[in-house]
């Protein structure tokens, strides 16, 4: 029963309204007043029946909500014959609680958009060499899907062949088409514009990125930051209060419509929805822009941040570093140089990609006992050989000796800001290559805006040269630059911020910069929607795209600012009602609960605004 009357709880205050306005145009019109009393009354019982029952299940989990104070005033007004205001009181609180989801719905509208969004359908590759539409949950990793113009992709995989242009938007908020060959990867819930493809399933159902887009976006809608716990508790304090308050003011005044009227003005309903609110439409507006945030507790620290630490490669820089110079010691160059390609075969480093890139297709051999030096490079044994692949700092390790014209190109590249690959055979310098990465389109741009909200030092670390690092920082215009950096090392760095008072960001890869995205206040991952990124920071720049980030702080700021304003409506209106029951006499208890309602659609709205936030410059 109890379920059945919460689950009319719209169709109760249709009736309730309809039954309001009977009883008022029966006694001022017609001048009928049974017609009026009974319609008001069977208007304030109905009204009352949903409000009585969630106050019941409150007082059972030992809890004085909102519906206790309300129920009680109501049954007091009901008993002094004051059916006008009971009737009133009661259609105003379920029209309000009505306005409150609705209005709460829309600024879940971005979750709500993602899951729509979401495929349902997938045409998988038969054994009988057919293609046939089946649901997205029989999709297995490994299955051969088709993509027709226009369709949805099904799941996170690879293109095997065709070519065509999708739109990532539900992934990167990027709403420009990209261009999709075989090899390129591709997203779930992301819709091919023109082109036919068929894909190889690489992660599907909520293991995509886009399942853990949702999953995310839902979990952080539904986190609580201090503010809230703050007003949780204090709301549950708070409304024992004002029951306290109105039996203090009955037992001295013997006027029990005031200390009803105090009941349902003492209501905190503004304050308690005004902050969770603005948490909701900030995390909606950041999931259509490409900026995931975890939960309004990040955003609460994010706003705060002044210094922002930056990993240089695949941060600053685009990542796809290319070989730029290269000097030769010694002879049998193409015999070094297929030893050279045959160790950087064995690494996934971006320099090591670069070098096999730059070399092309030559001789390879079997490598035998590598081992891979923390922060420095690979030593392995190539045809007997011990070759030794990496920076200086391998090179001294290894006690290859460096010549003076060693030294002087050593130098000059690092001059140039390139990053150093150094190859010995059997201790003896055969090969050093100079390796540059560009720094990021729109990047410098972009750092002057997260100046101008209020960001005081931009530093980036790096496991680079100091040269290479300086380079970048003087391009950019950072505050600090420092190279050579070891993941630990740039963790320890991040701590020492920390313990000087400063609100710390750090923006990494997600991967190898896990242990400083672990220890900042705020852990920022650059990473196109990477498992590890997802999963290791506070929040994720979808596509790896940079411009994103003084959005993502802007948006912070403004949240944290609406979750401000919202309190101060919220106990500026209460203060203001209290103070005008005791103080005025125009007062009363349908005038209060008007306002107060108002109250909750004026913070929600105020919230709302935050779905429209766009950065101003």
């Amino acid at each position: 029963m109890q379920r059945f009357i919460l689950s009319k709880k719209n169709q109760i205050t249709l009736i309730g309204g309809i039954l309001i306005i009977i009883g008022f145009a029966s006694e001022l019109i017609y001048k009928n007043e049974i017609i009026a009393l009974w319609s008001l009354a069977i208007a304030s019982v109905l009204g009352l029946a949903p409000i009585a029952i969630q106050a019941y299940q409150a007082l059972k989990v030992k809890v004085v909500s909102i519906e206790v104070l309300v129920t009680i005033a109501v049954v007091g007004a009901f008993l002094i014959r004051n059916l006008e205001e009971s009737a009133i009181v009661t259609f105003l609180f379920l029209f309000g609680a009505y306005l409150e989801q609705r209005t709460l719905n829309k600024t879940r509208s971005a979750i709500k958009e993602l899951t729509e969004m979401a495929p349902e359908s997938a045409l998988k590759l038969m054994e009988n060499g057919e293609f046939e539409e089946v649901e997205v949950d029989e999709v297995d990793v490994g299955d051969v899907l088709l993509v027709k113009t226009g369709a949805k992709i099904p799941v996170d995989g690879t293109v095997l062949t065709g070519e065509g242009y999708i739109n990532e938007a539900s992934i990167t908020g990027e709403s420009l088409p990209l261009s999709k060959e075989k090899g390129l990867g591709v997203y779930a819930g992301t819709i091919l514009e023109n082109g036919t493809l068929q894909i190889v399933a690489e992660r599907v159902g909520e293991d995509t990125t886009f399942g853990k887009i949702i999953e995310l976006v839902e979990e952080a809608q539904d986190s609580k930051s201090e503010a809230e716990r703050f007003i949780n508790k204090f709301s549950k304090y708070y409304t024992p209060a004002v029951l306290v308050l109105a039996i203090v003011v009955w037992l001295f005044s013997r006027d029990i419509e005031l200390a009803i009227t105090i009941l349902v003005l003492g209501c905190p309903g503004a304050l308690v929805i005004g902050v969770p609110v603005s948490n909701v439409a900030g995390i909606g507006n950041g999931a259509q822009h490409g900026v995931l945030l975890k939960g309004s507790e990040v955003i609460h620290d994010f706003s705060r941040v002044d210094t922002m630490v930056f990993d240089k490669t695949g941060t600053l820089t685009i990542g796809n570093p290319k070989v730029a110079d290269k000097r030769m010691y010694g002879g049998n160059t193409d015999e070094v140089l297929a030893y050279l390609v045959s160790v950087e075969k064995e690494s996934d480093h971006p320099l090591a990609k670069a070098v096999i890139e730059y070399i092309g297709e030559t001789k390879t051999y079997i490598v035998e006992k590598t081992d891979v030096v923390k922060g420095g490079g690979i030593v392995a044994y190539v045809e007997g050989h011990r070759v030794a692949v990496g920076n200086v700092a391998l090179m001294e390790e290894e006690q290859v000796h460096l010549n003076e014209q060693a030294h002087e190109d050593i130098k000059k590249l690092e001059a140039n800001g390139n990053s150093l690959v150094l190859t010995s055979v059997d201790g003896e310098l055969k090969v050093l290559m100079g390796i540059r990465d560009r720094v990021r389109p729109g990047v410098k741009e972009d750092l002057q805006k997260l100046k101008k909200l209020g960001v005081k030092n931009l530093v980036v670390l790096s496991g680079d040269n100091q040269g290479t690092v300086d380079l970048v920082a003087s391009e950019l215009g950072l505050t600090e630059a420092h190279g050579h950096m070891l993941p630990e090392n740039k963790a320890a760095y991040v701590e020492d911020l920390i313990a000087k008072g400063q609100v710390v960001a750090f923006i990494g890869d997600g991967v190898n910069d896990s242990p400083s995205l672990a220890i900042a206040q705020i852990g920022i991952a650059m990473g196109s929607g990477t498992d590890v990124a997802i999963e290791t920071s506070d929040v994720v720049l979808m596509n790896s795209d940079f411009s994103r980030l003084p959005h993502a702080l802007g948006l912070t700021k403004a949240t944290a600012n609406n979750m401000r304003q919202n309190i101060f409506i919220a106990v500026g209106v209460v203060l203001f009602l209290l103070a005008s029951v005791f103080f005025s006499e125009w007062m009363n208890m349908s005038i209060g609960m008007l306002v107060h309602e108002g109250s909750i659609l004026v913070v929600i709205l105020n919230g709302m605004r935050l779905l429209r936030y766009k950065l101003k410059y």
